[in-house]
């Protein structure tokens, strides 16, 4: 084309235009590569983290009680987005640039030996080089990735644990307490922090250091191939001359060949971060669940011809269907019948709080433990849903051995009332139907009425459409309790376990409840614990209990007549240790 232009003739640009509209198609392509890998990569990312979150939460519903007796919930709660942020930043960060560093790497070795053999071993004795380092430094400063990950869930913890008891602070004057405390967890998470980014940032510039040195060594070694005349050995021309041109060009390869080396090692604290969040998350998967070997099913049952048969649609009738060895099937009708044989209980072994516990509540029987802080009251309820699994003796449930039957129908079976209420953000009519959640809304009315809870709900802005939020920090703590009563009773259970159900409501509203209560409990098997003994007084039977065992049992003039504990606690004589 140039040689036409200056002979004076007409100079053709087809080959130029073919050049450029090569390089325009090429820029095209990789415009759009980009494009689909950063689309692809948000996808993956994103779907690996979901995932991993589902993963978590279905085994969090399987651990224990116990585990979240152990475990702060800030805690936990770094589990889903501190460590899971640290997968996220590897899957969509790091991954791709160690593959495109990947591909890098053995397209230039490739082109290094297609150079020079010679050349190429001495790169290669510099890369392992790099690697020793690399993993020395990487090593170390994965160590510290792991305190960091631990220090922010610690420091969250504590965080999570100061908004909740923000008015308990307040009253007792412990912000300068509270703020010492967070600084010295927040220090100690910045002192880890630091160590283990400064590790991983030293890599940088000791690998560029070490290219610099190896391009020099590189240098060296090809003049002195070049003019001692050592035979060279590439790919292409086989054994050859060493030029001063394949030195250049094989200087050039090796920078590329660093290049990648150095940006793989730039993103070991993003690798060391993800592999210490990886190890947390692996960490609570690997929590054991919670053991239910139980094989005794709750199911809808019929009487047929004085028998007690299952039913495919809901009858109101309750069975137990126990299946045996040989093949046959029973049923037994659920009742409430709870016995308890010289049960002994420890939450820590070696300290036990319950001891040779035996008792016994008939069907319909209202049975009232009394006692003071920490006598073991609340530890036999949980004992009886199976929260925690007793040392040694034994629970019944309807002549049935409760380690038998599965936990999730044993627990259908009972309603239970908590001394603390948990409201969940969403409408009052949802929180009352997490009872039953296939009531109707007429059924979680009636309920609500039942629970003298109506009235009150009626008066608020939506009435039962209005949406709790913070745990229902919009309603006083007796409202939120009569809620909760409400969500117990639209279960409809034929055991009932009301642990100070009453203690947070005032004595006018009590009254209301209580009649309410009555008419809930009438013939159901009752677990009462409360601390006023003017709740407990009609009860069936009154157990005292001190320090995990039972010392007096009876009704209530029975108790009094005895003059004991029971005594001393009801004419207010006794004083609480």
């Amino acid at each position: 084309m140039l040689r036409e232009a200056a002979a004076g003739g007409t100079p053709s640009y087809a080959g130029l235009a073919k050049a450029i509209f090569q390089m325009a198609m090429l820029y095209v392509v990789a415009i759009a590569c980009s494009y689909s890998q950063a689309r692809i990569m948000a996808v993956v990312s994103h779907s690996i983290l979901k995932n991993i979150r589902n993963e978590m939460f279905r085994h969090m519903q399987t651990l224990p009680i116990r585990y979240f007796d152990t475990h702060t919930h800030g805690e936990i709660m770094s589990y889903y987005t501190n460590d899971t942020d640290t997968l996220r930043q590897m899957v969509s960060q790091t991954l791709p640039s160690v593959i495109s560093s990947a591909i890098s790497i053995v397209v230039v070795f490739i082109s290094m030996l297609a150079c020079s053999v010679w050349l190429t071993l001495v790169v290669i004795a510099g890369a392992f080089l790099m690697m020793k380092i690399t993993g020395k430094v990487g090593g170390r400063s994965a160590t510290f990735f792991v305190k960091q990950q631990k220090s922010l869930a610690s420091l969250n913890g504590y965080i999570e644990e100061m908004i909740n008891g923000q008015k308990v602070v307040k009253v007792f004057n412990h912000e300068d307490e509270a703020k010492e405390e967070f600084d010295r967890r927040n220090d100690e998470l910045c002192e880890n922090a630091t160590s283990a980014n400064k590790n991983a940032n030293i890599l940088g510039p000791v690998n560029n250091n070490l290219g610099h040195i190896l391009y020099v060594i590189l240098a060296i070694v090809g003049g002195a191939i070049a003019i001692g005349g050592v035979t060279n050995l590439s790919l292409t021309s086989g054994f050859g001359v060493l030029t001063l041109g394949a030195i250049t060009s094989f200087l050039t390869l090796s920078r590329n060949f660093m290049q990648p080396i150095n940006q793989v090692a730039q993103q070991i604290n993003f690798v060391a971060m993800a592999l210490a969040g990886a190890e947390r998350i692996f960490g609570l998967l690997d929590e054991k669940s919670e053991e239910d070997n139980g094989y005794v099913t709750l199911v809808n049952a019929r009487e047929e011809n004085g028998q007690i048969v299952e039913s495919s649609e809901r009858t109101g009738l309750w069975a137990w269907k126990h299946p045996h060895a040989d093949g046959s099937v029973t049923y037994t009708r659920l009742q409430g019948d709870v016995v308890m044989e010289q049960v002994d209980f420890a939450y820590v072994e070696d300290k036990p709080v319950l001891h040779d516990i035996s008792l016994y509540a008939r069907p319909g029987e209202k049975v009232a433990f009394v006692g003071a802080t920490g006598a073991g009251k609340t530890t036999i309820t949980n004992l009886i849903n199976r929260f925690y699994d007793i040392a040694d003796g034994k629970v019944r449930y309807d002549g049935i051995n409760i380690n038998k039957i599965r936990k999730s129908d044993l627990r259908r079976s009972l309603g239970v009332v908590l001394q603390e209420v948990n409201l969940f953000t969403g409408t009052v009519m949802e929180n009352i139907r997490y009872g039953k959640l296939d009531a109707t809304d007429e059924e979680c009315i009636a309920a609500a009425k039942l629970a003298n809870a109506h009235g009150f709900i009626t008066r608020l802005p939506d009435g039962y459409n209005t949406m709790l939020t913070g745990d229902g920090s919009g309603l006083s703590q007796g409202q939120r309790q009569l809620i909760s009563i409400a969500r117990a009773a639209v279960a409809d259970p034929p055991v009932m376990i009301l642990d100070e159900a009453t203690s947070s409501i005032d004595t006018r509203t009590e009254a209301l409840v209580q009649r309410g209560m009555d008419q809930l409990m009438q013939g159901r098997t009752v677990f009462v614990i409360a601390h006023r003994l003017s709740t407990v007084q009609n009860s069936d039977v009154i157990m005292v209990l001190d320090h995990g065992r039972i010392i007096e049992r009876g009704t209530h003039e029975q108790l009094i007549a005895q003059k004991g504990q029971y005594y001393q606690l009801y004419t207010g004589a006794f004083e609480l240790e």
